[in-house]
């Protein structure tokens, strides 16, 4: 008889995009979720009669909502169905193959499992959306489980660039060591550099396999070009050496687009779709981002400028005026160009565990202007040791590079300090009237996977003057390197003073440093290099 003939109905439905859209989207999915072990129905908000001959098996099938329309026309072609609404229900059976046979939506399989089975629907409109949530939530679990798993068969592909760079050293016991992605996660490094640093890598590769690091899955070197960033996850780019000398800032500005351009077609081709890249160290860090951005179009927002350094840098100097330790002091804020034009905003930094006659627990703060007393040191000594750091770029080595680019991944993959503010160079979206199209260090949170610029932080305001001399030279760089500029041209402030001598040649090895603000809070009291 048609009623016992072994067979099963698969139901694929994609989670809703809105509690509106449950209403047909999702009963059924709730329904063969209640029915799926059972050899007669009863399932939730259904009422029916027990048939327990019956050889019916029920199969649920979810997908999500960015990928559902593309899932629903590859089935239909597939099949040569004409089907567009979610669910889609089909019958096969099971001991004949076949592509089976189309039943319809939501309506049409109503209509079928009460003719054949008796089964009628007492579901309300409420309830529907109610299950939708529980289906779309389900959904997301069983794929972060799928990851989970995933990550302790296929290990994570970390790719680092310029592995001969001297941060590639330090940062490589730090990976291996569990606490940037997690104490179960196994990683694959694979050491990237040009054909001249082969045996420079070899030796790098057999230092790291001496580890002994029980989450180091291999390491391996890589200098053939076709092969970069091969189902790369993870994509790390330090300071690329610079073949030929160098004698204006405009050449090296372009000289910066081939290697970019190169590398964001690599990881658009071979990586794997959610990569993350992080650009790191200290020339032109803003622009490498920036041009990345461009020809790696399609991961965009997954294109970070490491910011970590410099905000280290004015911890480190604060906690020596304060007689603390640098790790005591938090949020403060690096706008612009990381390895340039910066502005150092100390109006949201505080100091925790600060010795003096005020004292409160772990978690008690202080506001760091509050206890600097002399802002002239604030506007002149407090910039003349940034402005030294980072002109001459000895104190920016492999220990610190290495340190913010794995704190930086730490947070992207873990989520950063709750309530602490992080600086970090994203692609801007017009944020804080910065212009779009530019890499901008700004104040981050990492949640979830993700970063979300602080829009919503009050008095972080910054004059015009000076926001425009920033996003000026930001903007001035990628045109001249991309080479709709010709020369670099400096900001002039309203007096008519450049903030940079035009003139000045710049050493290959550290590009485009450039000048350096601190804000104290007070209108007038900018200090400028």
């Amino acid at each position: 008889m048609y009623d016992r003939v072994p067979r099963h109905l698969t139901a694929p439905a994609r989670p809703p995009r809105s509690a509106t859209e449950s209403a047909c989207a999702t009963p059924l999915a709730a329904w063969l979720l209640g029915n799926r072990s059972r050899r007669w129905f009863q399932p939730r908000g259904f009422t029916v009669s027990p048939w327990p001959n019956s050889c019916l098996r029920i199969f649920k099938i979810t997908q999500h909502p960015h990928v559902w329309e593309e899932w629903l026309k590859d089935l239909c072609e597939k099949n040569k169905w004409s089907h567009e609404d979610s669910p889609i229900i089909w019958r096969e059976l099971l001991d004949r193959g076949g592509k089976g046979l189309l039943l319809g939506g939501y309506n049409e399989f109503l209509e079928h499992a009460q003719l054949y089975y008796g089964v009628t629907s007492s579901m309300t409109t409420e309830l529907m959306k109610v299950i939708a949530q529980e289906n779309l939530g389900s959904h997301i679990e069983k794929e972060l489980e799928k990851e989970a798993l995933k990550s302790l068969i296929d290990p994570l592909q970390v790719w680092i660039t310029s592995a001969s760079a001297p941060a590639c050293y330090n940062l490589i016991p730090i990976l291996t060591s569990g606490e940037v992605f997690g104490m179960h996660t196994e990683i694959s490094i694979t050491l990237f550099d040009n054909k001249q640093a082969e045996e420079h890598l070899k030796i790098l590769e057999t230092e790291t396999w001496d580890l002994v690091s029980p989450l180091l899955r291999s390491v391996s070197v890589c200098t053939s070009v076709e092969e970069a960033f091969r189902q790369a996850h993870v994509v790390i780019i330090l300071d690329d050496p610079t073949d030929r000398e160098v004698y204006t800032l405009e050449d090296c500005l372009r000289s910066r687009v081939p290697l970019c351009r190169l590398y964001g077609y690599l990881i658009e081709k071979n990586a794997h779709d959610s990569v993350r890249v992080l650009v790191g160290g200290k020339t032109f860090v803003n622009l490498k981002a920036a041009l990345l951005t461009r020809y790696a179009p399609s991961i965009a927002h997954n294109i970070i400028a490491v910011a970590l350094g410099v905000e280290g840098e004015a911890k480190a100097a604060l906690a020596r005026k304060l007689k603390t330790t640098p790790s005591c002091i938090k949020d403060v804020i690096i706008w612009g160009n990381i390895s340039g034009n910066s502005y150092v905003d100390l109006r949201k930094a505080k100091v925790y565990r600060y010795e003096s006659a005020i004292w409160g627990p772990p978690h008690f703060s202080r506001p760091v202007l509050s206890l600097i007393f002399d802002s002239e040191w604030v506007n002149e000594d407090f910039v003349a040791t940034l402005k030294q750091l980072s002109t001459t770029g000895k104190q920016f080595g492999g220990i610190l590079a290495a340190h913010s680019i794995a704190t930086t991944l730490k947070y992207w993959y873990h989520g950063s300090p709750p309530e602490e503010i992080v600086s970090l160079g994203v692609l801007s979206e017009g944020q804080f009237g910065i212009p779009e199209g530019i890499v901008f260090s700004m104040p981050v949170k990492f949640e979830n996977g993700t970063w979300v610029v602080l829009t919503d932080l009050e008095d972080i305001e910054i004059s015009e003057e000076i926001m425009t001399s920033m996003t000026s030279d930001l903007v001035q760089e990628k045109l001249v390197a991309l080479g709709d500029l010709i020369n670099f041209q400096p900001y002039q402030s309203e007096n008519g003073s450049a903030e940079m001598d035009e003139k000045t040649t710049l050493p290959t090895t550290n590009d485009n440093q450039e000048n350096q603000r601190v804000s104290d809070g007070s209108e007038g009291k900018t200090g400028e290099q």
